[in-house]
C-alpha cells in the first residue's frame, strides 16, 4: 500500500482535519509522512502599498510568513506526535502551494498526497482557483481530499 504520504496544510481547520485524518491513515499503514506547507511568494501589489513604512515591506512580508509557517508545522507536528506518528515538515517558500505540494512530493518520493477540498472561499476561492484541483490536475500520485 503507500509507504510515504505527503499531508499539505495552511492551518486552516478544514486542513487540520485533513491532517488528522492523513496521520489516522499513516498510523494504519505503518506509513512514513511529510508534512508541507508554503507560502507565495510577495505580491508587488502589497509591497507597493506598504512602500511608505519605514520598514522594508519584502523583509516584513518573509518574517510574517515564515512565522505562520513556523506555528502551522509545530501544530502539525504536535498532532503528529498525540497519532504516535513520526513525521518531517517541509515549509516552501515563494511559490504557489500546488506546485509546492507536488514538488515536494516528487522529490520526497512520496506515493499519496492527503490534502483538504479546499481553504479559501467565497469570492477569493473563484478568483483565486483551487490548489486542490491544481494538484490534482498537475499530478501523476493520487491525492486523498478531505471534504
Amino acid at each position: 500500500m503507500h509507504k510515504h504520504i505527503l499531508i499539505a496544510t495552511d492551518g486552516s481547520e478544514l486542513a487540520t482535519l485533513a491532517v488528522r485524518q492523513g496521520l489516522d491513515l499513516a498510523r494504519q499503514l505503518g506509513a512514513k509522512v511529510t508534512i508541507i506547507t508554503a507560502t507565495e511568494l510577495w505580491s508587488i501589489i502589497e509591497m507597493v502599498r506598504h512602500a511608505h513604512d519605514a520598514r522594508n515591506p519584502i523583509e516584513a512580508y518573509e518574517e510574517l510568513a515564515s512565522e505562520h509557517a513556523r506555528k502551522v508545522l509545530t501544530a502539525a507536528a504536535a498532532i503528529a506526535a498525540e497519532h504516535g506518528v513520526a513525521c518531517e515538515t517541509v515549509h516552501m517558500k515563494d511559490l504557489k502551494p500546488s506546485e509546492a505540494i507536488i514538488e515536494t512530493a516528487d522529490k520526497s518520493g512520496c506515493d499519496l498526497i492527503v490534502m483538504a477540498s479546499h481553504s479559501r472561499c467565497g469570492v477569493n476561492k473563484l478568483l483565486l482557483g483551487s490548489e486542490t484541483a491544481r494538484v490534482l490536475a498537475l499530478t501523476k500520485l493520487p491525492v486523498l481530499v478531505y471534504r
